[in-house]
């Protein structure tokens, strides 16, 4: 099954895996980062009443950035690997 612009498959799903794995990781090292900065867990219900706006706001800032680098950055390294370094920069 090939995408509509004629590309493969392939790495499609080698991105689509490694983002998956970076989401993963990354949470797990937030998670530990938050616990050891703040001795106390992250919150799980960020509309819950009893966690503060602050506190509700910083995690979901901290853990929404984290996650969204982490899986750019490791779906373009996977994609690099599979099919190359990607079209050149133009020289000036």
């Amino acid at each position: 099954m090939a995408k509509k612009d004629g590309g493969d498959v392939g790495p499609a799903l080698v991105g689509f895996a490694a983002g998956i794995a970076a989401e993963f990781v990354m949470r797990k090292a937030l998670n530990f980062a938050w616990t050891r900065v703040t001795g106390e867990e992250p919150p799980t219900d960020l509309e819950s009443p009893d966690v503060s706006l602050g506190r509700a706001l910083s995690w979901a800032v901290m853990a929404g950035v984290g996650v969204e680098v982490a899986r750019v950055l490791a779906v373009r390294a996977a994609r690099a690997k599979l099919v190359g370094a990607g079209p050149k920069e133009l020289e000036v």
